[in-house]
């Protein structure tokens, strides 16, 4: 069974930091691709940012490349998102994902992230 737990969520400044972490189990790490989404109140949820396990290539949604960085321990099963210069329109609950042919096949619970203005 597939298992994603993040964790790292929050309460922050605008102009903060936050490292989210997303612990994976139940499958082969490198064969799925990985990475985080958000929703936030009365919004679709979005997706952030997005690796593949073929290339290697990342997706960085528009609205954080520059500030968001994905990575991951392969050792360790876990992947990570460090977000930095943090705006009040971050608020948003983080899903950590992952999926065969995308990032959206299977889902972690979420994490809060709050920025307050």
């Amino acid at each position: 069974e597939v298992q994603l737990v993040e964790s790292g969520g929050g309460l922050v400044q605008t102009g903060g930091s936050l490292k989210l972490s997303c612990a994976a189990s139940g499958f082969t790490f490198e064969a799925l691709n990985i990475g985080w989404f958000r929703q936030a109140p009365g919004k679709e949820r979005e997706g952030v940012s997005c690796t593949s396990s073929t290339d290697g290539n990342t997706y960085y949604a528009d609205s954080v490349k520059g500030r968001f960085t994905i990575s991951s321990d392969n050792a360790k099963n876990t992947v990570f998102l460090q977000m930095n210069s943090l705006k009040p329109e971050d608020t948003a609950v983080y899903l950590c994902a992952a999926g065969w042919h995308s990032c959206d096949d299977y889902w972690g619970q979420g994490t809060q992230v709050t920025v307050s203005s």
